[in-house]
């Protein structure tokens, strides 16, 4: 075995000093990009101040997460928002069983399958989705589901509409996980002969999940506080309805819609009591949702 011998010491590369027109303009980009943030969050803080400062009183009453506002006068500061919490959660969740399912198969045609004028068809309009407004989709929903076809107004009608308005959200988020995970792992359950379906099923999927999950979170958080479409089609409860089929069933951003209108201190009590609880429970998804993701991420 023979050594080779350098003749020369490797010099390590050496680098300019930065110049000073450089540093200058890397510190202007840098304090404009902090002074854009602060600038953002000075109404988000003013918000957030204004809500809570106006609200907390109200959620911190001992009846406020338990009792309703049956019977109870618009001047008299009783009562809670325990039936506007129910109509929102069930409300929003039949929403979910319904566009979770169909944006995840949706997002894996589009990955897994996805050729042809069909696949182009889907993405179209799932951008068409994404871009349309609220009382456009609750609208719809009223001239087919109750105009047309003769259903009632309802909870079922105003998660129609939540469907419409989360599925984008859905099958945008699901696509861009399962675009992440690496082609190796596909190729590499091929060559040992698994099927296409299974290797979706089984290896696809799995690695996807936590980034999935936190999507379809907070596309859920997204349409907790939808107002049109409660305005559209259904009308305002004081107390529980659990029939999703037929009759009024309130929620909190039909809450705050319908106090808006009462000029007594207890109804602005209930406007801004309803809306801090809205943003804790929005709050709540956004914290879940990150959990959930770092949770699978770290047990995969």
């Amino acid at each position: 075995m023979s050594t080779v011998l350098l003749d020369k010491p490797v010099k390590a590369p050496t680098f300019r000093e930065t110049s000073l027109g450089r540093r200058v303009r890397n510190n202007i980009a840098t304090g404009v990009v902090w002074a854009c943030f602060v600038i953002a969050l000075i109404p988000l803080g003013w918000v957030l101040f204004m809500v809570v400062s106006k609200g907390f009183e109200a959620i911190v009453s001992p009846t406020w997460w338990t009792n309703s506002q049956k019977g109870v006068l618009p001047d008299q500061t009783a009562g809670g928002v325990y039936h506007a919490i129910y109509g929102t959660i069930v409300q929003s969740a039949v929403a979910a069983v319904i566009a979770v399912p169909l944006g995840i198969m949706a997002a894996i045609f589009l990955v897994e399958y996805g050729r042809g004028w069909l696949a182009k068809t889907t993405t179209f309009m799932v951008d068409i989705l994404a871009g349309v407004p609220s009382i456009v989709a609750a609208l719809f929903i009223f001239a087919l589901w109750i105009a047309t076809l003769g259903f009632p107004q309802s909870a079922l009608a105003v998660s129609l509409a939540l469907v419409l308005l989360m599925l984008p959200v859905v099958v945008r988020s699901t696509e861009e996980m399962l675009k992440l995970v690496p082609d190796e792992l596909r190729e590499a359950s091929y060559a040992l002969g698994v099927p296409k379906w299974k290797t979706i099923v089984r290896i696809v999927v799995p690695t996807a999940l936590p980034g999935m999950i936190s999507g379809i979170l907070l596309s859920l958080a997204r349409v907790m506080g939808e107002t049109a479409p409660v305005l559209v089609l259904v009308g305002y409860s004081k107390s529980i309805n659990s029939n999703i089929f037929d009759g009024n069933m309130a929620s909190l951003p039909l809450l705050i819609y319908q106090e808006l209108a009462n000029p007594e201190p207890a109804g602005r009590l209930r406007v801004w009591g309803a809306a801090l609880t809205l943003i804790l429970m929005i709050a709540l998804l956004y914290l879940a949702a990150a959990a959930v993701n770092k949770f699978l991420t770290r047990n995969r």
